[in-house]
This record gives C-alpha cells, sequence and structure tokens, in this order.
C-alpha cells in the first residue's frame, strides 16, 4: 500500500511531447483515474510509475521513495496491460502462480494465495483452463489475479477492459471497485471511456496533450469544469456548446436570446462559448414563457430519452428527457434551462469564465 507522487513529469519522443510538466499525488488505497483520449499522455505516465521508461525531467515517488534509477522488478508495482499478455500455453493456474514463481516465494505459500485470490475474483472453476479455452471476461480475470496474487504496493491498469463488449465492461467496472475497496491497495487506472472513469474513480485526472488539465472526483469535475475542454469531455451525451455574444443583459446566439446570470468579465459585443448539459435542458408544453422549439428527433433509451430539438432560430440543442417522452418531428415545445447545468467560457483559449 502506498500514495504515488508525479513531480513535473516530462517526455519526450522525437518531435513528440507525450508529457509536459504533469504533475500528480494519488492517495494510498485510492482508485485513481488517468482520462484522457489518444495521444493525451495516459500511457506514458502508467510506464513512467513502472519503470519502463525515463523521464527527461521531473520524478516519481512511490511511498515517498524517489524511483530515479529503481529498476521496475524493484518498484513493488503490479501492471494488468490492455493486451492481458497471458501466457497462452500455460493454465490459468500457471499464468496466476508465475509472478510468486518469479519473485522466490516459498513453494507451500503458492497455492494457497492462488486459491484465494481465484476465489476473491470467482474464477476457481477456470484455473486448469488454457486462456484458448476462456471467453474474454474470464481472460481479464485471469490477467487481475496474477497481478492482485503479488500483494503488491500498487496496481497499474492500461485500459484493462476495452477489448470486451459493452455488458461484459459494465460488470467488470463493478468487479474492479469492488476488488480495490477489499484489497485496499491503491490502483491507477488508465482508460479513454468517460464512463468507465465517473464510474469507477475515487478521484481523476483529466489529461490533454501531456497537461493534466483538472483533477478532482468526478462528480466535482463534471459539475464544475474549468474549461471547455474538460466539459465537452464528461457527459453522454455530450455538452452543447453555443457562441455568442453578451447584447442587452442577454446571450444572444444566431438570433436564439437567453436570460442567465452572465459572466463576470465582459465587454460589449465580446464573444462567449456557452456550455448547456443536456439534463439542464427541460421540455414542457408549447406556450407561455418557455422559449420556443421544435423536436427534431428524439430516442428513448430506457429510463431516459434524447431529444434533438431547434429554437425558433434554427439553433440546434440536444437534451436529454428523464423516462419515456413520446415527442414526433415537427411537434412544437417548450424549453427551460436550469442554470446549473450552463458553463461560460472564454472562446479564445476556452478557459471557464465564472457567472456573476
Amino acid at each position: 500500500m502506498a500514495s504515488i507522487d508525479l513531480i513535473g513529469l516530462s517526455k519526450r519522443y522525437g518531435d513528440v511531447q507525450a508529457l509536459d510538466d504533469l504533475s500528480l499525488s494519488i492517495q494510498n488505497n485510492e482508485f485513481f483515474c488517468i482520462f484522457g483520449p489518444p495521444t493525451s499522455g495516459k500511457t506514458t505516465a502508467l510506464r513512467l510509475i513502472l519503470g519502463l521508461e525515463t523521464p527527461d525531467s521531473g520524478e516519481v515517488r512511490i511511498g515517498g521513495r524517489a524511483m530515479a534509477g529503481v529498476s521496475p522488478g524493484d518498484r513493488n508495482v503490479a501492471m494488468v496491460f490492455q493486451n492481458l499478455a497471458l501466457f497462452p500455453h500455460l493454465t490459468a493456474r500457471r499464468n496466476i502462480r508465475f509472478p510468486l514463481e518469479e519473485r522466490k516465494v516459498p513453494a507451500a505459500e503458492i497455492p494457497r494465495r492462488v486459491e484465494q485470490v481465484a476465489e476473491k475474483l470467482h474464477i476457481t472453476r477456470l484455473l486448469d483452463k488454457l486462456p484458448s479455452h476462456l471467453s474474454g471476461g474470464e481472460r481479464q480475470r485471469v490477467a487481475i489475479a496474477r497481478a492482485l496474487v503479488r500483494d503488491p504496493a500498487a496496481y497499474l491498469m492500461d485500459d484493462p477492459i476495452s477489448a470486451l463488449d459493452a455488458r461484459l465492461r459494465e460488470e467488470m467496472r463493478v468487479e474492479l471497485k469492488r476488488i480495490q475497496r477489499e484489497v485496499g491497495h491503491t490502483l491507477v487506472y488508465v482508460t479513454h471511456d468517460q464512463e468507465e472513469a465517473m464510474s469507477v474513480a475515487d478521484r481523476m485526472a483529466i489529461l490533454e496533450n501531456g497537461r493534466a488539465r483538472q483533477i478532482g472526483t468526478p462528480a466535482e469535475i463534471y459539475a464544475d469544469p474549468n474549461s471547455r475542454y474538460v466539459a465537452n469531455m464528461l457527459g453522454s451525451p455530450a455538452i452543447n456548446i453555443l457562441r455568442g455574444t453578451i447584447d442587452d443583459a442577454e446571450f444572444a446566439s444566431g438570433g436564439t436570446r437567453l436570460k442567465l446570470a452572465l459572466p463576470q468579465r465582459r465587454q460589449a459585443s465580446a464573444e462567449f462559448d456557452l456550455g448547456i448539459r443536456p439534463e439542464a435542458i427541460s421540455i414542457e408544453a408549447a406556450g407561455g414563457d418557455a422559449m420556443p422549439a421544435e423536436v427534431l428527433r428524439s430516442e428513448v433509451l430506457g429510463g431516459y430519452t434524447l431529444v434533438d430539438i431547434t429554437t425558433g432560430a434554427g439553433t440546434k440543442l440536444c437534451a436529454s428527457a428523464r423516462g419515456f417522452r413520446s415527442l414526433e418531428p415537427g411537434q412544437r415545445v417548450g424549453l427551460r434551462i436550469a442554470p446549473a447545468g450552463t458553463f461560460w467560457f472564454d472562446p479564445s483559449n476556452g478557459e471557464r469564465v465564472r457567472a456573476a
């Protein structure tokens, strides 16, 4: 069990700046997600923690100890790779035993630890099967068991369930969270799937071009993004972004006018990007003082309905309505926007501008 600190890490591969002065503090026993799109530096950060790469500058500390010059084998961290890396000619049992044998664990101790971790992951019945005879989810559990059996200071996981189908990914997310709570170890989890990151992380870092754009709990970041990039990265469906100006104490975008709490910093005719979460848009019957709009398309997805709408001025928005909503293309409706789900951004750099 250990904390992990990344202090000013930079790493370049030729002309590509993979990490740029990245600093993170991961707490002991924390489930921490490093989240971002491809090429944002997620896997590079993991490889530096593991010791497979050497930083150009900065340092990695595990349990307060600087890792400069410490080999991967001596860092006492276990890695689950995206491709699982199971030995195809060894049974599940022998795959799980392998790291214990490599570390000269007493022979009498190995069977007990293998059975213990297999029971925790519900794979006891699979121990004598080869990887080729296992499903994708079963192979994933074997790979995780091989990491857990070592009892390391921390676990590192590089997008380990991306190859599974959607339903199995949901099951594995629940399992990973349960396992981490039971073993009580630090877990650093890399993913490009925002649902995955939000569902399992105690805290998360959102990366862009090798830099951490925001760090916090998923709920904190979702409710209070510090940039347009961060707001776009979290939420399904994605946040609506409208560009417009402040005119006569209203936001005007392509003929659509909204009365909202306006940005603190503003000048006449200055442009702003307004972000509106889909769930902040409520749809009601047309008329009254609600904003007039027209339904373009609706899609019922069980517990909620996605609705594409256009205002009278032609501005398109996506709304997420709870429950089953029977809405037809061309139907006239009224819209209301909850202020808590709206955010102002500077269009020149995407940074958040607080409302008054």
